[in-house]
C-alpha cells in the first residue's frame, strides 16, 4: 500500500499536514473526511498526484455562484436529474475556470460521490458553508429547498458587499482626484510661482514663512517624488504583510471596530452577516455547533470570529447563546434579547433573519450617513489645502504691491 503526504484544512481551517497509508487518492480523501479534514494537495512518495486547483475566488465571483445555485434549486424542483443539471450548468458557463470546477464536479457524482463531497474538493470555489448545507439537503431530501435558501443568501451577501462598494466610490473617487490636484499644483505650478518669486526678491530680503513652507514642500515633492512613491508601496506591503499574521490581523481589525464611523457600520455588517449566515445554516438542518463553527470563519473579522467562538464554547459546557453574546463588546444587548427569545420559542432561524434584515437596513442607512458626514469633511479639507496654497503664493505679490504703493 503506498504512503502519501498530504496537507489538508481542518475545521477551523488550519493547514494540517502528514503521511498515510492509502489504497488510491479517492480512499485518501475518504479516510480525513471522515476525521473532518479537506485534502487540498496530495503526493505518492516518487510520484505526484492530481489533486485539482482549479478555480479560486478571485476567478469565479459570488454573482456567477448566486446565478448557478439559483438555476440548479430550480432544475432541481423540476425533477432534473442532479448530473444533467451539473451538464447542462457547466455547460452554459461562460466563466472557463467555473465551468471546468463544474464538469469536475458532474464527474466525480458520476463515480458515485455524493455532491457534497465532489464539491469539498473545491474549497476555494464552494465555501464551508456551502458544501454543509448541500450536505444537510441530500441527507434530508430537501436538497432543492436548500439550494434556494442558499442562492437567497449569497444574493443578499453580494447586495450588501455591493452598496457598501458602491457608497465609497464617490468619497474614494473625490480623495483620489484631490490627491492628484494636489500633486499637480506642487510639482508643476509652483516651480513657475518660485522662479518668479526668485526673480523679484532683492537681496537680503527673504519671502514670507508660509510661502517659503509651500515652496520647500514643493521642491521635495518634485526632485523625490520617486522616494514619496517608494514609501507609500512599502507601506501598503508592509501593513498587508503584518495583517497576514495572526497578532497583526487582531490588532488591525480590532482597530478598524473601534473607529468613530467607520467601526459602527463595520459592526452592523458583521451583526448582519452573523445573523444571515447562522439562520440560513439552521434553517437547513446543520447542527447547532457546526453552524457556529462555519459562521465563525466566514466572519471576516478576526474580533468577530473570537466572539463567536466564545459562544459556541458556552453551548458546549451547557449554556444558552444570550450570555456569551452579553459579554461580547460587538453584539447590542438587543441582538442577545432577540436570540434569547428565539431560543426560548424554538424559532431562533426566523429571529435570527428579522435580525438580519433589520441590520442590512440599518447597514444601508449607516452608509448614507457616513456619505452625509463625509462630503462637507472632504470640500472642507479641499477648501483649507488649496486656499492656504493660494494664500501662501499670492502674500508675496501682496509685499510686492504694498512696497511699490510706499514709493
Amino acid at each position: 500500500m503506498p504512503v502519501y503526504v498530504y496537507k489538508a484544512r481542518n475545521r477551523m481551517n488550519e493547514a494540517v499536514g502528514g503521511e498515510r497509508f492509502a489504497p488510491d487518492r479517492n480512499a485518501l480523501e475518504n479516510l480525513l473526511r471522515r476525521e473532518q479534514l479537506i485534502l487540498t494537495s496530495a503526493r505518492e512518495k516518487g510520484k505526484e498526484i492530481a489533486l485539482p486547483k482549479i478555480g479560486s475566488r478571485s476567478k469565479v465571483k459570488s454573482k456567477e455562484l448566486a446565478i448557478f445555485t439559483r438555476q440548479f434549486s430550480v432544475m432541481i424542483d423540476a425533477g432534473l436529474p442532479l448530473v444533467q443539471c451539473l451538464d447542462i450548468l457547466g455547460n452554459q458557463q461562460e466563466n472557463k475556470a467555473f465551468k471546468q470546477v463544474l464538469h469536475q464536479v458532474r464527474s466525480d457524482v458520476e463515480a458515485g460521490m455524493t455532491l457534497a463531497d465532489a464539491v469539498a474538493k473545491h474549497p476555494k470555489v464552494f465555501e464551508p458553508l456551502y458544501v454543509n448545507m448541500i450536505a444537510a439537503g441530500e441527507a434530508g431530501g430537501i436538497l432543492d429547498i436548500v439550494l434556494q435558501r442558499l442562492s437567497t443568501y449569497i444574493e443578499k451577501m453580494v447586495k450588501l458587499k455591493g452598496d457598501v462598494k458602491s457608497a465609497m466610490i464617490y468619497p474614494m473617487s473625490v480623495v483620489t482626484i484631490a490627491i492628484g490636484v494636489i500633486a499637480v499644483i506642487m510639482i508643476v505650478v509652483i516651480p513657475a510661482f518660485r522662479r518668479i518669486f526668485e526673480s523679484m526678491v532683492g537681496p537680503g530680503e527673504s519671502l514670507p514663512l508660509p510661502t517659503e513652507i509651500v515652496i520647500g514642500v514643493s521642491n521635495f515633492m518634485a526632485d523625490y517624488w520617486w522616494v514619496i512613491m517608494i514609501f507609500i508601496i512599502m507601506v501598503f506591503f508592509g501593513i498587508k504583510a503584518y495583517y497576514g499574521t495572526p497578532g497583526g490581523r487582531r490588532m488591525i481589525d480590532s482597530i478598524l471596530l473601534r473607529l468613530p464611523v467607520f467601526g459602527i457600520l463595520l459592526k452592523k455588517i458583521a451583526i448582519a452577516r452573523f445573523s444571515r449566515t447562522l439562520a440560513t445554516l439552521l434553517s437547513s438542518g446543520v447542527p447547532i455547533l457546526e453552524s457556529l463553527d462555519i459562521t465563525g470563519r466566514t466572519a471576516g473579522n478576526v474580533v468577530v470570529q473570537e466572539a463567536i467562538r466564545k459562544v459556541r464554547l458556552g453551548i458546549e459546557r451547557g449554556q444558552t447563546m444570550v450570555e456569551p453574546l452579553k459579554n461580547s463588546a460587538i453584539f447590542p444587548s438587543m441582538v442577545s434579547q432577540m436570540i434569547g427569545v428565539g431560543e426560548q420559542t424554538g424559532a431562533m432561524d426566523s429571529m435570527l433573519s428579522k435580525i438580519a434584515d433589520f441590520y442590512e437596513q440599518e447597514v444601508d442607512a449607516a452608509v448614507a450617513n457616513m456619505l452625509t458626514l463625509l462630503e462637507p469633511m472632504m470640500i472642507g479639507f479641499l477648501g483649507v489645502t488649496i486656499g492656504s496654497i493660494v494664500i501662501a503664493m499670492y502674500m508675496p505679490l501682496f509685499k510686492l504691491i504694498s512696497k511699490m504703493a510706499s514709493h
